[in-house]
């Protein structure tokens, strides 16, 4: 066969598993669907490819991949290193609580927090040196002060270089001179941060410790091969292992070929792992034994946004890493919910995004409208503090396929997911915004996208291929293996069960890393 193992996708599932089954002497070959972005060749020096688009992606394979869907939209990283090129860098480890239910007895927190450890270590995480705190870290720690919840202050893991010697008080500070260069842990040359605000757009400095400079590039010097601009379709058994057909992209047209491999590894993420498996069980019929929970519990994790104005103070949202610090309130103090608050970057680009609104997607256009006119009725961009948030909502969300045009054309990837059940997780987060805010002296501005249509945006997707116990309450069992057809794997968010109430990407890459030492044994 043409690998001993094909991983589909690049993100924290895929790369964690081709670096180890990569060192453990496994020919691995990852297809990836996005490109090999570069500091260079990022949309926000070269002012193109910000958008990947489903229907032709052959000629619109950009940086991010919005999925609008009636009730919520996802936010997707398209890259070799998948989502950690566009993330906010925060490595983080949720509650023991998280494991209580929902998840196969096989995982346990205790024994999932070596794995935690080693991913720390690998991506290089650490927080940010005390003498470089952005103003919105400062006011995170007042706010917590302000409410009496000082006590549950957290300066968050971040997978960023930093130079210890930084600090704002330098000549011209954010210049991006001021990094210093270095060869990692992997052997790739980076740079240290200078707080130019830049982390979700593309590091300028390549100050971001992303996969593909951490676990994927430790994979290559390993023998691992990666494909850019390849789009799996489909995944059929044959010969007692798989065949892996994919479309390639990067010649302006749709290329089909095929590879084989006794082992497979899903790992495209939440929407696109459930997408190809509900393709392949329900339209192509060649994996047609697949659990009937797939595309069932999806989360969004209970992401949030709201922005607080201040007139007296400038948190210059612009300035620093995209989040640095957090409030936790994940032990269900507040109204029996589970969630923590963080602080939030915004880049300069999106006051210009604001300002164009019009050519954005309707959904987009609500928020991005109303943001513009904020700016103008409250004050410069350097007067906002986007106060994030992540919950455990429900994890009630349906992904399934439905044709374009009721009996003809395209099948095509949906989503229902009803709020109602995830209103109390997310109206204690807009209150502790508000609280918050108001005890620091800001104004917070609920975006109408919530107030008046409860629609959210996510970047945190979770579940579809949920791990269980058996085919009847899962689609994988715990070591990412599909039901019913054995070396067939699903490692990333899709497996995650239930809501982690934190950023996730350290989760799944602990899980990843359980996963493929089950596999490489």
């Amino acid at each position: 066969m043409d690998a001993d193992v094909i991983i589909i996708g690049s993100g924290f599932g895929g790369s964690v598993s081709a670096c180890r089954l990569a060192a453990a002497g496994m020919r691995v070959l990852v297809l990836e669907r996005g490109r090999r972005w570069t500091s260079k060749t990022y949309p926000s020096v070269t002012e193109t490819d910000w958008w990947w688009n489903h229907d032709r992606p052959e000629n619109a394979n950009g940086w991010i991949d919005l999925r609008v869907f009636p009730h919520i939209a996802v936010a997707q990283g398209a890259a070799v290193g998948g989502g950690s090129l566009i993330y906010a860098n925060i490595s983080a480890i949720p509650p023991e609580s998280v494991f209580a239910r929902g998840w196969p007895a096989e995982i346990r927190f205790k024994d999932l927090l070596p794995h935690y450890a080693t991913v720390g270590h690998e991506m290089n995480v650490k927080t940010v040196p005390e003498a470089q705190w952005p103003a919105r870290t400062q006011l995170v720690y007042d706010a917590a002060k302000a409410i009496g919840a000082g006590d549950r202050f957290r300066k968050l893991d971040l997978a960023v270089s930093f130079d210890d010697a930084f600090t704002y008080d330098s000549p011209d500070p954010f210049n991006l001179s001021r990094s210093k260069r270095f060869k990692n842990a992997q052997g790739v040359e980076q740079g240290t941060c200078v707080h130019c605000g830049n982390c979700d757009i593309g590091c300028p400095v390549d100050a971001k410790n992303t996969l593909d400079h951490t676990y994927l590039a430790r994979a290559e010097s390993n023998g691992a091969e990666v494909r850019p601009l390849h789009l799996v379709t489909a995944i059929a058994p044959e010969n007692g292992g798989w065949r892996v057909n994919f479309d390639r992209l990067d010649t302006g047209a749709r290329v089909a070929g095929s590879v084989t491999a006794p082992r497979v590894i899903v790992a495209a993420g939440s929407l696109n792992s459930t997408e190809l498996l509900l393709r392949c069980r329900d339209v192509l019929h060649t994996l047609p034994q697949i659990s009937p929970r797939l595309g069932q519990s999806w989360s969004s994790n209970g992401d949030f946004l709201t922005p607080a104005f201040y007139a007296g103070r400038k948190p210059n949202p612009t300035q620093g890493p995209t989040i640095t610090a957090a409030i936790d309130f994940l032990d269900r103090s507040q109204s029996g919910q589970s969630f923590w608050i963080q602080d939030g970057g915004f880049p300069n680009l999106l006051a210009n995004m604001a300002a164009t609104a019009a050519s954005a997607h309707p959904k987009a256009q609500v928020f991005l409208t109303w943001l513009r006119e904020m700016l103008q009725r409250h004050g410069a961009l350097d007067n906002v503090m986007p106060w994030f948030a992540q919950g455990v909502d429900a994890g009630n969300g349906r992904l399934f396929l439905h044709r374009k045009y009721a009996l003809f054309g395209q099948w095509e990837l949906d989503l229902d997911w009803d709020v109602t059940a995830s209103r109390p997780v997310m109206d204690a987060i807009v209150g502790m915004h508000q609280h918050l805010s108001h005890a620091t002296g800001g104004i917070p501005l609920v975006p109408p996208t919530w107030s008046l249509f409860h629609y959210l945006v996510t970047p945190h997707p979770l579940g579809g291929c949920n791990m269980g116990t058996t085919s009847a309450d899962g689609v994988v069992d715990h070591k990412g293996e599909v039901f019913g057809y054995p070396n067939l794997f699903v490692l990333d968010g899709a497996i995650v069960p239930e809501a982690v109430g934190v950023n996730p990407s350290r989760t799944i890459a602990a899980l990843a890393e359980r996963a493929s030492a089950l596999i490489a044994s």
